[in-house]
């Protein structure tokens, strides 16, 4: 059972270098001492405070928040400029997990820094044996992660939705993965 936000283990805390396009991003898990910047990252990236509160609330239930699932990029200097978030989700009755919010400061944008944070918590909720990652989001971008349309696997959102907005990534198509409506966590409002 999650007991909501937790110290980081120390594999949780190595950290991963990614280059890209003349960045060097250095990706590690989220820490306390992360928070304030984290909320700053999502309120430069958005024009309303919505996912900034909505990071804060998924922090704080415990059915939601998977400690080592909250992922952000650092620059050289140490600024924290990219950030991808996993909670817990269902398909059904089976668990899953849902991705976002991601975000990235506006002056770090289109340079990596938010493919390094989305990599590195895919990568993490692999090493945790998860197997479905869902994501309502661009067309365009989510697939270079592995993202399909969900309904290929007969996933739906519980709302209307473009389609090829919604998204689903199987690691292991070997194990089953479940169908039916996506059940997000309550901070959601969905």
């Amino acid at each position: 059972m999650n007991d909501g936000p937790q110290t980081p283990s120390s594999s949780d805390t190595e950290t991963e270098s990614h280059t890209t396009m003349n960045s060097v991003w250095t990706t590690r898990t989220e820490s306390g001492g992360d928070v304030a910047a984290i909320r700053d990252v999502n309120l430069a990236a958005f024009p309303t405070a919505e996912e900034a509160d909505l990071v804060e609330a998924l922090r704080a239930d415990p059915a939601a928040w998977l400690p080592g699932l909250s992922w952000v990029a650092q620059a050289p200097d140490g600024t924290i400029a990219g950030f991808a978030l996993l909670t817990r989700c269902h398909v059904g009755d089976v668990p899953a997990l849902a991705l976002g919010p991601c975000a990235v400061r506006p002056g770090h944008q289109r340079q990596g820094a938010g493919s390094a944070a989305i990599r590195a918590a895919l990568r993490a909720a692999r090493e945790r044996d998860e197997n479905l990652v869902v994501v309502l989001g661009h067309a365009e971008y989510y697939p270079r992660f592995g993202f399909t349309p969900a309904s290929g696997h007969g996933i739906r959102p519980p709302f209307e939705v473009p389609d090829e907005n919604m998204m689903a990534l199987v690691f292991d198509p070997a194990r089953p993965v479940p169908s039916g409506t996506i059940r997000y966590a309550t901070a959601f409002g969905v």
